[in-house]
């Protein structure tokens, strides 16, 4: 994501109408929780959605504590969040593909549609996308207004709990899909919530062998549970050669960065095989010292940066991949709070008690 701040989005409000909603309230940590934020009004081509549940992720932790990245990119004000799932409660007036009473998600990613990645496939990266959540107000409200394009209807066969949170599923399939896992080894740096995401959609995709490194023994249990055959603590020696003697000698097919540590990305490189294909995903705090020659030029590697989720081809993947029932995201789904107790939520997901955290709000 870019550092610039940029002002949130004016959307026209009912001053007769309120709603309760967190808000980023001050410079500083924490959110605050409002009982009667303006209800925002649809414009002609928006929906107006009632949220039913929302998820909160790492950007949201970034947000919440109030990071050098927050500070220099979330305006003061705002509602914040991204993950959620609805009913539409009302459309604007020039909007002709969904009626109230649908239950949809949306991509959170805005664009106008007019710049050259939006016009040849790669919406996902255009160079004016507006986060909802981070530029303009997002679903940590009773109330969320998007775009009459970004909304997704969601199939019925998909529960609320898992709707939620398929903002960062996408991220997961995205990264999977894009580096091509089906019939190869696999190496996942970091099985965060993303990251353990990873490794039941490459079980899914047809990936071979999956292994994965973490340094919470939990989290290392639980990515062999969702189909790794072996979790290393990066911080043990001997794992690289192991990981490489189990593949030929010679490494990895794939690397799947999801943690934005520094080490895990020299460790992923190291036991990734020659001309194999890395995709990052994980977001570093700040440059990294990598030595690119030895890494990346004379082991021909292939490196994909990846952004989020191709609009709209994840989603239909991820459709797809849920409704097969080969996804296992039970145990990545840990807790459920209601909105009210929105700090005992993010305490919840930032201490690491809990992986994938989901609020109620008029679920």
């Amino acid at each position: 994501m870019t550092t610039l701040k940029k002002a949130p989005v004016e959307v026209k409000v009912s001053p007769s109408h309120t709603m309760r909603a967190l808000i980023k309230h001050h410079a500083g940590p924490e959110l605050q929780f409002v009982p009667d934020r303006a209800k925002p009004v649809p414009g002609p081509r928006d929906v107006l959605v009632r949220v039913s549940k929302v998820g909160i992720c790492g950007t949201d932790r970034h947000i919440w504590e109030w990071d050098a990245w927050a500070a220099s990119r979330i305006p003061v004000g705002i509602v914040t969040g991204h993950e959620f799932v609805g009913v539409i409660e009302a459309v604007g007036s020039a909007v002709t593909k969904y009626q109230p009473g649908l239950r949809v998600s949306a991509e959170g990613h805005v664009t106008a549609w007019k710049d050259y990645n939006s016009r040849t496939g790669n919406a996902h990266i255009a160079s004016d996308t507006r986060i909802i959540g981070i530029d303009r107000d997002g679903c940590f409200a009773d109330y969320v207004v998007v775009p009459e394009e970004n909304v997704w209807p969601v199939h019925p066969s998909i529960p609320d709990r898992i709707a939620a949170v398929l903002d960062p599923l996408g991220n997961a399939v995205h990264t999977v899909m894009a580096a091509g896992v089906s019939a190869k080894s696999v190496l996942v740096t970091g099985t965060g919530i993303i990251g353990l995401m990873a490794v039941t959609v490459a079980k899914a995709a047809g990936a071979g062998r999956i292994f994965a490194t973490d340094v919470d023994p939990k989290r290392r249990a639980l990515a062999k549970k969702l189909g790794a055959v072996e979790a290393f603590d990066p911080r043990q020696e001997g794992w690289i050669a192991e990981v490489r003697k189990s593949c030929r000698g010679e490494g990895a097919d794939v690397l799947l960065e999801m943690s934005g540590a520094e080490p895990a990305l020299t460790q992923g490189f190291d036991a990734l095989r020659n001309g194999g294909t890395a995709a990052l995903l994980g977001l570093f705090k700040g440059p990294v010292h990598f030595d690119i020659n030895r890494l990346v030029v004379f082991k021909g590697c292939t490196v994909l940066g990846i952004n989020g989720r191709k609009m709209f081809e994840t989603w239909y993947q991820m459709e797809e991949l849920l409704l097969s029932g080969k996804l296992e995201l039970d145990d990545i789904v840990t807790h459920e709070f209601p909105l009210e107790q929105f700090k005992k939520a993010h305490h919840t997901m930032i201490s690491g008690e809990g992986i994938k955290v989901v609020m109620n709000v008029n679920g």
